[in-house]
């Protein structure tokens, strides 16, 4: 079966009101009963949220010297701030899962395959 990753992402520039605590223990709720779906049918292979951007380390190797330095890789405004792995039959199967994360968390989500799987 083929894998996913669901990627979701935030952005510096996106002017939104803070949640109350209210919206937000509704928000992981309704984030709570779509993580609990994919458990349950099997498609949740393992997920992981991420620190912000400002505390990631790019590695590099340079004339055999290994550099590194304060991160994140790619200067930008938006970042990748968690990501789920998934089994899915298909891409509009993994579709399906990514619109439910979206709209419990209003976050974009992107989807995209593994490469260079045998279920390819």
């Amino acid at each position: 079966m083929p894998h996913y990753m669901l990627s979701v992402h935030s952005s510096e520039s996106q002017v939104r009101e803070p949640m109350t605590e209210e919206e937000m223990r509704q928000s992981h709720e309704r984030l709570g009963v779509v993580e609990q779906e994919m458990k349950s049918s099997g498609m949740w292979v393992f997920s992981g949220r991420l620190h912000d951007a400002d505390t990631a380390t790019v590695v590099r190797v340079r004339d055999g010297q290994v550099l590194t330095t304060d991160g994140p890789f790619t200067e930008s405004k938006e970042h990748l701030g968690g990501f789920y792995i998934i089994q899915a039959d298909d891409l509009d199967a993994a579709l399906v899962l990514a619109s439910k994360v979206t709209a419990a968390i209003d976050t974009p989500i992107e989807v995209r395959p593994f490469a260079g799987t045998s279920q390819e």
